[in-house]
């Protein structure tokens, strides 16, 4: 039942058992309380404690998601969506107890409108299964945060990942939501129409929001056309520096990149391990261009020409979709290739995201913390739009080791506010980095996001504990 956690303004265990009971005579066996269920539907990918809700509702339709909620809101009952479990800072704890709601069930794509590059899905569905059914009709949904994560997850945290410096991430190609609000009622953001003046603009405000103010149950995504070539390829720098050097001058220049990778060394050796590479163990650029296959040929050219102007080279360019499917595997797979690093330890991904003029002087700075810490650490990152990320080999069991990796990430985004950046270029706040929106956003905006979420969630059953702090 609620923990020991639990604040007096939520339900107490009598109401939250009338609550559950409620839910289970309208919704039957979607009603789960085991508590191997429980556990797996909390944060599952970081060093935050595991904290459960109290039960899990596999929905499987709108109805569900709004029965689960009016119960809920009449008990005071809290709510915390679940997509794929890929969040990794915390989102989907239950700090407070109450009811997780796993929307893997809703996994239908209802719509494809071909001729106006836009599909309609429910949020369980994730992108891999989102372009095995677009392949076919040459069309293509860019997001691609490495996770098979489900699109209304990445939705509810803003998602990024490598394809962003050129498509923009998932703020940039929503086009319209249905919400179930707190209350239960099921709204729509916007219309199908690529632009709009009419009225707020709900849809971005539901983007990034982490279930605090709303249950995303429907999404319009814009689509794309799969590039007539593509050309992917690595290419090796004798440092971090040079490597960031040559991102930089790539964007001022305009080169339309669609993919530009950072890999330090230590994540290199990690590939090569892993995936079976055999990359020189240096500083690597992944990178990857679209277009006609005379256009794309001709950025690759210009990459190659500003590289070895900082040193590096040779761009080795990889053709073949099965070169550019290992290629890019070998990258989504970094999570798992640094785990023989340190046998037993934990991987702790974490990121910041600068000003593209400053990333060269961000990621030297957080390399040399990492070698005078003592840490294992590599460094990778959506260089293209000034976001890398650090994933620390934590022994979750040594208190000194916990507080030793805890330093190093405030020093991180420390740097990263300091050279006006953000403490979360993509992996959201939850509860791991609320602490640091107050120096982000300062007073004012914080009590104006106080206020919008009180105006939408005046009870705080959606997701509390997460994003805003107090």
């Amino acid at each position: 039942m609620l923990g020991a956690a639990a604040k007096k303004d939520f339900a107490n265990g009598e109401t939250l058992s009338t609550a559950l009971g409620e839910l289970s005579a309208k919704l039957g066996q979607k009603v789960v309380m085991s508590r191997a269920v429980r556990e797996q539907h909390a944060n599952i990918t970081t060093f935050l404690p595991n904290e459960p809700a109290d039960a899990v509702i596999m929905a499987t339709c709108v109805e569900d998601v709004q029965t689960t909620v009016r119960i809920c809101a009449a008990h005071n009952v809290p709510i915390i969506p679940w997509g794929a479990g890929t969040s990794l800072e915390g989102h989907v704890n239950a700090p407070y107890g109450g009811v997780c709601i796993d929307l893997s069930g809703m996994n239908r794509i209802l719509k494809i409108n071909t001729e106006d590059l836009d599909c309609v899905i429910e949020p369980g569905v994730t992108r891999k299964r989102l372009n095995e059914e677009l392949r076919d009709q040459g069309l293509f949904f860019p997001i691609d945060p490495g996770a098979d994560a489900s699109l209304g997850g990445m939705a509810s945290t803003r998602a990024s990942g490598t394809n962003a410096v050129r498509y923009g991430t998932m703020k940039d190609n929503v086009i319209a939501l249905k919400v179930v609000m707190p209350n239960g009622e099921l709204i729509t953001t916007s219309r199908r129409a690529r632009k709009s003046s009419a009225g707020y603009d709900l849809t971005r405000l539901f983007i990034g929001a982490e279930g605090t103010l709303g249950i995303i149950v429907e999404i319009t995504l814009k689509l794309y056309g799969i590039p007539e070539s593509i050309v992917a390829g690595v290419c090796s720098f004798p440092t971090i520096a040079d490597a960031c050097n040559t991102v930089i001058q790539t964007i001022q220049c305009g080169i339309p990149v669609a993919r530009i990778e950072l890999l330090d060394e230590v994540q290199v050796r990690a590939s090569n391990a892993y995936a079976k590479l055999t990359l020189p163990e240096t500083p690597h650029l992944f990178l990857e261009f679209h277009g006609s296959e005379t256009g794309a040929a001709e950025q690759a050219e210009m990459f190659a020409a500003l590289a070895a102007d900082n040193g590096g080279g040779p761009f080795a360019s990889a053709e073949k979709p099965e070169d550019r499917t290992k290629l890019w595997q070998a990258r989504h797979d970094a999570y798992w290739s640094v785990l023989p690093l340190r046998p037993g330890a934990k991987a702790v991904a974490t990121d910041v995201c600068v000003p593209i003029s400053r990333l060269a002087e961000c990621v030297e700075a957080t390399k040399t913390d990492i070698i005078e810490m003592g840490l294992i650490a590599p460094i990778v990152g959506h260089v293209g739009d000034g976001n890398f990320h650090t994933t620390l080999m934590v022994d979750v069991t040594d208190h000194s080791d916990v507080a030793k990796a805890e330093i190093f990430m405030k020093r991180l985004v420390e740097r990263a506010l300091a050279m006006e950046g953000t403490c979360t270029g993509e992996h959201g706040v939850g509860e791991g980095k609320k602490k640091y929106l107050y120096a982000e956003h300062g007073a004012g905006t914080l009590d104006a996001m106080h206020a919008i979420k009180t105006a939408f969630d005046p009870q705080n059953i959606m997701n509390p504990g997460k994003i805003l702090p107090g």
